[in-house]
């Protein structure tokens, strides 16, 4: 028998089970009441002659009472108090449906459905019971979904026969009785059916075609919010065979939209301020109610909000942000870089805090109340000085102190994510705690400057303006009016303001992306510049619009990329869509996009804003291109059918820009193919394999492509096999046998490098690239050919006699690439410094210091090569032709025409 303790002896409910069932808390085994506990404690009740919905209900006083000592008394952790609230819950609605459905069965026969299979229904658990955070006196909010409609089969010739509908409802009526009614012994749990569809006025019951209707036509944004944390509860049958994992299928798509969801603020604004209303309306003239931990300023709700907040804006995109515990999904928030670490730590303390707080708050006359007992008498005895005390204060004032500070933490949190955005322009916001109207779009032409006055004007009769809903076309009008304010003020320039109008026409039917830019205003400022700095941020932007909430990052602009993290962070996507069963092909290939388009937008505002240099910009986009290779392959090898082994032995061999780490926005990737198998199935698997590689790489799905690949520089060029034995590659470089590399491969030789793949390979690829590069040669033959290559490329590139090309003029970039290229190949037998692949202008250096060019060519010719391709890589981000008269850049062409003189004589 439980006897009163130090803390748990003030809590009025526990003194009265302790009275009325004394005889009964023996039954309950010692310690947290696990699964097992509950079930030999239910049956034990069972044996001494209680029915199961009055041994429910008394197992439930023994619980709580078990649980006011372990947690005033010996300071249980919150998650070990609600996981066995939890427990409780899923153990008597497993018991209650499997007693009425037998019951019903036994009146209208088996439920079934028109496949003439037994239909299943599933117990959807919501809100703190979906979380398994459910607390101490709660309610549980439940719906009812069955897996399809028909009828039940009867009994004797067919009597009773009903149908499903019918069936169901039956069903949730008689679990109602079993678990929510009220006896002479209480109540299991209070029930809720508030959140099925259409409310109250819907039936108790739906089928899961008739919830993704609704979802379709009439789901409303508050009840993404509520099914975020649905999860099917009971029978445990259902769960245990996997079937109840059909009605995720459903509910994802409605919770988690595809694209970034700002739309949901306002939404949630709305369903916040009706809370807090309500609030007030219940402490009216009642001061003792406005201090409720739960639905007052700063308060769990609070804390809950900016959580699933979060997780259904970005969940869309990261399914590792899709979990149902507040607790679990703080750390996650944090390391997708939506909050700091120290605001996560904060806000999981304070929840701990005002949960625990809120348990106590219940614990004294088990009643479903948030609201903190008032006064404390000099002695500490009162209600508020019990809790006080449990909660290892010594005194009232120290805990309020406490509370205070927690509260005010999570209220300042809640009003920086979802206040009213601030920077607003004054004439389309009012006061924090609602909008003024914005104008319409007519009356702000009028105040905006001439072009952008002219641009706007043209959308007020647009189809696209005129279909929108009413209050999409107030947030059009906010940013409108917002840049037009900011153009005015000199913040932004009006071509910057032009560019974004061109990039919002084709998108105003997704609504969301202009909630973003009203809700986040450093995210159009930011855009704005952006746009204003170049023509091609723009077009990457109309392509994958949904990259702009990157600019939401503070960090974004100070940090480069990290291949590291890149791949970490997708491979715990994928198991985070493993999890759901929703890593099939479509969605990792989609997967793999939205990251690669996210990483190539924060390299561009790296770039525009003048935070890297070209060469660090080449640097990170080439090590994006490894990244992707590496991750692309292992995927498509894990997917791979005929695949016989668990790593492939395999290799990517890059050339050209990429294998120079010279990449720019756009540029394909010319890759080579090997491998190293002695499976006599090998050349098929491996063919296959690269194909597939290959596919998922080109693919254009809904997010777009990754890279066009070219594999022209394989053996044999596009007569070639795809992918070869590595043998055959090295056979074809050394030139061993009747088919040898021509000259020019060895050129693209000096720019290769291996990528990825099987490190055994790797070694042996560097030594068959020093191999080739440092083989004696002919120069004079070599000088030839390489001259008439030049000449070869020049003749299919022709310049106009009055511009000067910066990439193929004389004096242009392939002028100093080709020289560099002879300086390798003619010299790096006896300057090894020149064999590493550091780049053209490393290389320019490192032959002048060797004396293979006159003091000052190498040096001078390195910093044109430079410039030059600073001036093609600005051309190209602002869609401008990379041909400037002749003046231009003349030191730079004359640098270049000098170090050609030097290398190959006039």
């Amino acid at each position: 028998m439980s006897t009163a303790h130090d803390g748990s002896s003030q809590s009025r409910f526990a003194q009265r089970v302790r009275r009325r069932y004394a005889q009964e808390l023996s039954l309950l085994p010692p310690g947290l009441p696990d699964p097992a506990a509950l079930r030999t404690t239910f049956e034990a009740l069972r044996s001494r002659g209680h029915g199961t919905g009055e041994s429910l209900r008394i197992l439930r006083q023994l619980v709580l009472e078990r649980l006011v000592h372990l947690d005033c008394d010996r300071h249980a952790p919150l998650a070990e108090v609600t996981i066995v609230m939890t427990h409780l819950a899923e153990f008597a609605l497993d018991l209650a449906c499997t007693e009425a459905r037998a019951e019903l069965d036994a009146v209208h026969g088996t439920a079934l459905g028109a496949d003439g299979q037994p239909a299943r229904l599933w117990v959807v658990g919501m809100g703190k019971l979906g979380a398994r955070e459910l607390n101490v006196s709660s309610d549980i909010d439940l719906i009812y979904v069955y897996d399809q409609d028909g009828e039940t089969a009867g009994v004797e010739g067919g009597r009773g026969r009903i149908s499903l509908h019918e069936y169901f409802a039956k069903t949730v009526k008689r679990i109602w009785a079993l678990v929510g009614d009220t006896t002479e012994h209480g109540f299991v749990f209070r029930v809720d059916l508030a959140l099925r569809p259409n409310g109250n006025s819907g039936p108790p019951a739906v089928s899961v075609d008739a919830l993704e209707e609704y979802f379709l036509v009439q789901g409303r944004e508050w009840e993404r919010f509520a099914w975020l944390k649905s999860r099917v509860v009971a029978p445990a049958s259902s769960i245990a065979d996997g079937s109840a994992q059909a009605l995720r299928s459903v509910v994802l798509p409605f919770v988690f939209r595809r694209y970034l969801d700002y739309s949901v603020f306002d939404s949630l604004r709305v369903l916040h301020r009706q809370i807090r209303e309500h609030a007030a309306r219940r402490s009216a003239g009642r001061p003792e109610r406005a201090n409720d931990v739960k639905l007052s300023r700063g308060g769990i709700r609070e804390i809950e909000f900016i959580v699933q907040l979060l997780q259904v804006v970005r969940g869309g995109q990261f399914p590792e942000l899709r979990t149902r515990p507040t607790l679990a999904a703080l750390p996650r928030l944090a390391a997708a870089g939506l909050m700091p670490q120290a605001t996560a730590d904060a806000l999981a303390e304070a929840y701990t805090f005002l949960r625990r707080v809120e348990h106590r708050i219940q614990y004294l006359d088990d009643q479903q109340t948030h609201v903190l007992p008032m006064g404390c008498d000099e002695q500490g005895d009162g209600d508020l000085g019990w809790i006080a005390h449990t909660m290892g204060f010594t005194g009232c004032c120290a805990f309020l102190h406490e509370l205070d500070r927690h509260r005010e933490f999570v209220a300042q949190e809640f009003d920086t994510l979802l206040g009213a955005p601030d920077g607003d322009c004054r004439t389309c916001a009012g006061p924090r705690g609602g909008r003024a109207a914005p104008p319409d779009l007519d009356t702000l032409c009028e105040q905006l400057p001439p072009q952008l006055r002219e641009r706007i004007a043209r959308w007020c009769g647009h189809p696209r303006v005129q279909a929108l809903r009413e209050d999409a076309r107030q947030r059009l009008a906010r940013v409108v009016a917002r840049t037009g304010q900011w153009v005015q003020e000199g913040r932004v320039g009006e071509e910057a303001a032009l560019r974004m109008a061109d990039w919002l026409e084709p998108l105003l039917r997704r609504e969301s992306y202009l909630a973003l830019l009203v809700e986040r205003p450093g995210v159009h400022e930011r855009l704005l510049r952006l746009l204003g700095a170049a023509r091609w941020p723009a077009r990457y932007l109309l392509r994958h619009p949904g990259v702009i909430d990157e600019l939401a990052s503070e960090s974004m602009l100070a940090e480069r990329f990290d291949a590291q993290a890149f791949e970490q962070d997708l491979q715990e996507r994928r198991r985070s869509l493993r999890k759901t069963g929703e890593d099939d092909g479509e969605a990792l290939l989609n997967l793999l996009r939205r990251a690669h388009h996210a990483e190539v937008f924060r390299t561009l505002a790296r770039d525009v804003e003048g935070r890297l240099t070209v060469e660090q910009v080449a640097d990170d986009l080439s090590a994006l291109a490894d990244a992707v290779l590496r991750v692309t392959a292992d995927w498509c090898w894990d997917r791979l059918k005929t695949r016989h082994r668990d790593q492939p032995s395999f290799a990517i061999i890059g050339y050209g820009k990429l294998g120079g780490k010279e990449l720019g926005y756009g540029s394909d990737l010319d890759i080579v193919f090997v491998f190293e198998d002695d499976d006599e199935s090998a050349p098929e698997i491996y063919g296959a394999f690269v194909r597939k590689l290959i596919n998922w790489l080109t693919t254009n799905t809904g997010e777009g492509t990754l890279y066009e690949i070219d594999t022209a520089l394989r053996p044999n060029g596009n007569s070639g096999l795809l992918v070869t034995t590595f043998g055959a590659y090295e056979k074809y470089q050394l030139g061993r046998g009747s088919n040898t590399a021509w000259t020019w491969e060895h050129q693209a030789m000096t720019r290769a490098r291996f990528v990825m793949g099987e490190p055994a390979l790797a070694a042996r690829f560097d030594g068959v690239r020093e191999a080739v590069i440092t083989a004696p040669r002919e120069l004079r033959a070599l000088k030839q050919e390489i001259v008439a290559m030049r000449q070869r490329v020049r003749a299919a590139h022709p310049v106009k006699a009055d511009r000067f090309d910066v990439k193929h003029s004389e004096g242009g970039m392939v002028d100093g690439e080709f020289a560099v290229q002879f300086l390798v190949l003619a010299h790096s037998a006896r300057h090894r410094e020149l064999i590493p692949n550091l780049g053209n202008i490393a290389l320019l250096q490192r032959a002048e210091a060797a004396g293979l060019l006159p003091a000052g060519v190498g040096q001078q010719a390195a910093a044109a090569y430079r410039e030059l391709r600073r001036v093609q890589h600005r051309a190209r981000l602002d869609e401008q032709p990379t041909q400037v008269p002749p003046t231009q850049l003349t030191p730079e062409r004359d640098a270049i025409v000098a170090l050609w003189r030097a290398v190959f004589g006039n």
